[in-house]
This record gives structure tokens, C-alpha cells and sequence, in this order.
């Protein structure tokens, strides 16, 4: 089946980021001149999905605004013969694109928030994203497929669980789910098994899941029948590998970088990546950057 939705868990707090976001939810900071969230449904709009789904929380009305409609700002545009900003302003929500929220009472982890989701999704595979990601596929800028337009290519061809992985410092295991495979030097491997943020000593790969899921209808009773895992939270990573056995779960091996905005390190490198590959923005950051290193 054709992917039509997408959700977007985007009801954390944001902790890593105070004191920023105690006001401004962490998935509106901006990278170079658009937030976080508007990145990944832009990913997900080129990837053909029109129904945008947010899991959001108290504190996320910001999300909801950005993808709104603002009226006095498009007259004001519109009275300054401003056209360039006022189509701008109009790419952030394209008239074929469909924005639905829906709150996450309480903070009980990522498979919780997915499980938030079920009504809007129905009965239909769909795609997750976690902004905190900042996914940017290889060429992606000169029309190369985005991440998330290459894990549906691959659902296409082997329909089932797609969940995009990349190599980790085995150090770093404990930081992320990571799978068992079998054909790792395959780009769509499937898997026999998964670890919520094993420790180095006992992971079974350096596979570690990134931050694009697309999904199977199945995977909503299946968070529903997992008790809290690590972290005390109800984790979308067992809500997976419970299905494992059940139907085709699978590794892809994704062509593109991954930027963790979840941490400062980051962010900040997605910062100047991004602003490195802007033409009008370029030639400034590195001649700042010779400056600062010349001392």
C-alpha cells in the first residue's frame, strides 16, 4: 500500500535544550531559517505523504501556529508587494497537505506517543519521524531522494516494517535501539531481533535505528501488550520486535546523513552544514570560521 500518513511525536520536552525550550518547543528551533519540524514534513511531502498526524503535548501550540494560517503577516506581505516572502510564508503548508493533532496526556515514551496516533491512522502502514532527527539524503539538495522518499521506495519493493539504520561506535550502543541482522552489507536486510539501548558488551550488532520508522497497523496492539521498558516508558523499539517472527521486519541501510538536534554537538553541526550548503549564506560562515581558527 501507498504511504498516506505520517505521525510526528513531537509532545517531549525538550530538556537537553533549556533553557530555550521552556517556552519554545524544542522542535521549533530553528536550523539556519526554518524549525526542526517543518524539515521532516517536508521530507515526509516529498516523499508523497499528504496527511500530516502530530502527537503533541502541553506547551506545543507553537507547532499547530507554524502550519496555520497567518493572516495578518500574508496582508502585510501582500499590502508591501512582498511576494517572495508571501510565497515563502505559503510553502510552509502546501494547500494538498492536511495537518491533524492530537495531545499525549502524559509522557510515557515514543511507543506511547505512536499509540496516541491510532485512531487518525486507521487501519494502513505509515511512516513515523522524529524531528530530532534532521535527515538529509545523499544529493538530496541537487534532487537526490530524501531519506524518508528512499525507505518508501524500499516498502514498495518488500512490502512490511521498513526502519532506516546506520552504523554506531559501538560505545554509543546504549544510546539508541539496535537490531540483529542477517545480509548487514545488504541495503534492506531483515531482522531477527531487537535491543533498546543495549550496552556495548551485549548489543548484537552496531545497527542502531534512526529516527524513520514506516510501520504496520500491527505494531499499535503490539505497544499495546508490552509492559513499560527502559526508561520506565512504553518503547516503541519492543512494540517492533514483538513482531518480529509474526511479519517481515526489516534494516534499511540508508544513503543521506543524520544530524542528532536532540543533542547541542548536533544541532550545531546541522547548523553549519546547512548554512555551508546555502549559496548566499556560504562564503560568509567559512570565512568566519578560518577567522576564528587563525585566532
Amino acid at each position: 500500500m501507498t504511504i498516506k500518513k505520517a505521525v510526528f511525536p513531537v509532545g517531549g520536552m525538550g530538556t537537553r535544550f533549556l533553557p530555550a525550550t521552556k517556552a519554545i518547543p524544542k522542535e521549533m528551533l530553528p536550523v539556519v531559517d526554518k524549525p526542526l519540524i517543518q524539515y521532516a514534513v517536508e521530507e515526509a511531502y516529498a516523499a508523497g505523504i499528504r496527511e500530516m498526524i502530530f502527537v503533541t503535548g502541553r506547551h506545543k501550540r507553537a507547532i499547530e501556529d507554524h502550519f496555520d494560517t497567518a493572516y495578518e503577516l500574508e496582508a502585510e506581505l501582500e499590502a508591501g508587494n512582498k511576494r517572495a516572502l508571501l510565497d515563502l510564508v505559503h510553502s510552509i503548508k502546501p494547500d494538498d497537505m492536511d495537518c491533524v493533532y492530537v495531545r499525549q496526556p502524559r509522557a510515557l515514551g515514543l511507543g506511547h506517543a505512536v499509540l496516541c496516533a491510532e485512531r487518525l491512522v486507521g487501519n494502513e502502514p505509515f511512516a513515523v519521524l522524529l524531528a530530532d532527527d534532521l535527515m538529509m539524503g545523499h544529493n538530496q539538495a541537487a534532487g537526490g531522494a530524501t531519506v524518508l522518499q528512499q525507505m518508501v521506495q524500499a516498502h514498495e519493493r518488500s512490502p512490511g516494517t521498513v526502519l532506516a539504520v546506520q552504523d554506531v561506535p559501538r560505545a554509543d550502543t546504549r544510546r539508541y535501539g539496535v537490531v540483529d541482522v542477517r545480509g548487514v552489507d545488504t541495503q534492506l536486510a531483515e531482522v531477527f531481533g531487537m535491543v533498546e539501548k543495549p550496552a556495548p558488551e551485549v548489543a548484537p550488532s552496531t545497527l542502531a535505528v534512526a529516527g524513520r520508522y514506516i510501520l504496520t497497523p500491527a505494531v499499535f496492539e503490539s505497544i499495546r501488550r508490552q509492559p513499560r521498558g527502559a526508561g520506565g516508558e512504553i518503547q516503541l523499539t519492543d512494540g517492533i520486535a514483538a513482531l518480529i517472527g509474526t511479519e517481515k521486519v526489516q534494516a534499511f541501510r540508508y544513503a543521506g546523513t543524520r544530524y542528532d538536534c536532540g543533542s547541542k554537538e548536533g544541532f550545531l553541526e546541522a547548523t553549519i552544514d546547512l548554512a555551508l550548503a546555502k549559496p548566499e549564506l556560504a562564503e560568509a560562515v567559512m570565512a568566519h570560521i578560518r577567522r576564528r581558527l587563525a585566532g
